[in-house]
């Protein structure tokens, strides 16, 4: 049988003041304009064999429910199972986010609703429109846009896969764009604007060189890695990236290869990472500090205790809480006082390990595996040296949130990513052996395929 795929794509734009997510403490960044609306796109390919789905949505983030919530309701409408449905967000950091992450954009129930509901519908819809088609993909590297923003000339994964699905009449149905780079080029340009940021950008792209194309964006192992910080310095130079990296997918399409879609298989797992358990010294020290600046209004050292702990670019918290430094200070204070109140609920009797999914999906040489973190990219380059493929995407911030999951360099220093990423959790940190476990979990899900 010839393989058959659907797309479809519907809009999941917040018609009623949200709060946009990922820019800092407690700013009540709720939304003005939309500068480009957010969308739901799937992506649904089937064999005789087989079946899976790619749902991308455009919010910061995704919780499990959200994602289970999705899974159920397009399983009850289809023949596709829920295991095979994968979930998978852009990140761009003018969305609002499903399941939220403490202090930095509450949750709005009513659109987390909606925009399920949306994504469950356009899935029905691609599955509905299967058609004959052929597969094709490509593989390219582009170093010159990302820097790793933890350490100096630190590792950076710079390689650029795509899947192309191409009708009957040789016309491009769908085109996929697998690349990690933190989608933040807009953010500080137009901090109050809805915007799918640069995955949006590279899809609008590549629509205007597939006609009656939907493209999609798969945001990979950023969780260290940044686009040069001068591209958000104008709106020319914003536009760079994007640009870029079509450029590059396209080119790539000179060297593209067939896939045999005979060979399509789906599994997904549970993984137990180890975590350690906060001690009560550090819960106490970070509740103490914010208790007493908060009673005494004190500024005095901040940017050196609560500062750098609690964002990699104090003077930035400044500037976002328009200039006023004790209100940036309170709100970390506040933040430290409401995450040690979560902790405390249960600091003795949860246990010292996360599960967490992940997901492989195999069609022929084409590959792609997925969890639910903000991946740091020396994980990442170790899970491709370990899979046997010359194509392979990997999706993170996929089927659920379990915040930056660090490389033992970072938790060792106790970085921002270690240390203070998983109180917007509600978690224990992440130890020097979980990126490992998770590396060597992904890499045997999908060879087993």
């Amino acid at each position: 049988m010839k393989p058959q795929a659907g797309v479809s794509r519907t809009s999941i734009t917040p018609t009623k003041p949200v709060e946009l997510t990922g820019w800092g403490y407690y700013l009540e960044r709720f939304w003005i304009d939309v500068r480009d609306g957010l969308n739901a796109t799937s992506l649904v390919i089937e064999t005789s064999d087989e079946v899976l789905a790619i749902v991308s949505v455009d919010l910061m983030v995704i919780s499990s429910e959200f994602t289970q919530q999705i899974r159920a309701g397009v399983s009850k409408e289809t023949d596709i199972p829920a295991g095979n449905i994968l979930v998978t967000a852009t990140h761009t950091h003018n969305a609002p986010a499903s399941g939220g992450l403490l202090g930095v954009g509450e949750v709005d129930p009513d659109y987390e609703k909606w925009a399920a509901e949306q994504a469950i519908a356009t899935t029905i819809h691609a599955w509905n429109s299967r058609e004959p088609v052929s597969l094709f993909t490509a593989t390219s590297e582009c170093h010159d846009l990302t820097f790793n923003r933890t350490r100096s000339d630190g590792a950076i994964d710079p390689t650029l896969t795509t899947l192309q699905v191409q009708r009957s009449d040789d016309s491009t149905m769908a085109f996929v764009v697998g690349f990690q780079g933190h989608p933040t080029v807009s953010t500080n340009l137009h901090p109050f604007s809805v915007s799918r940021d640069l995955p949006g950008e590279v899809c609008d792209h590549l629509e205007k060189i597939f006609p009656n194309c939907t493209a999609m964006y798969l945001q990979g192992a950023c969780g260290d890695t940044n686009f040069h910080r001068f591209y958000a310095d104008s709106k020319s130079a914003a536009a760079i990236p994007a640009r870029s990296l079509c450029i590059a997918a396209i080119g790539s399409l000179a060297s593209r290869e067939r896939i045999d879609a005979s060979q399509i298989a789906i599994r997904s797992q549970t993984v137990q990472l180890p975590t350690r358990r906060w001690t009560l010294e550090e819960i106490q020290n970070d509740r103490r500090e914010a208790e007493q600046r908060l009673n005494d209004r004190d500024l005095s050292g901040w940017n050196e205790t609560i500062g750098r702990v609690m964002t990699t670019r104090p003077h930035e918290m400044v500037a976002r809480h328009g200039g006023d430094e004790w209100k940036a200070v309170a709100a970390m204070c506040r933040f430290n006082v409401e995450w040690t109140d979560l902790m405390l609920v249960d600091l003795e009797t949860r246990p010292e390990w996360l599960e967490t999914e992940i997901q492989a999906m195999r069609i022929g040489d084409f590959g792609m595996v997925s969890n639910s973190s903000e991946f740091f990219s020396s994980l990442a380059l170790e899970v491709r040296k370990r899979i046997d493929l010359p194509h392979l995407i990997l999706a993170c911030y996929s089927n659920g949130r379990i915040g930056y999951l660090p490389d033992a360099y970072d938790v060792e220093r106790k970085t921002y990513a270690a240390y203070q990423s998983p109180k917007y959790c509600n978690q224990f940190p992440f130890t020097e052996e979980s990126g490992e476990v998770m590396v060597t979990a992904m890499s045997d899900l999908l060879n087993s395929l």
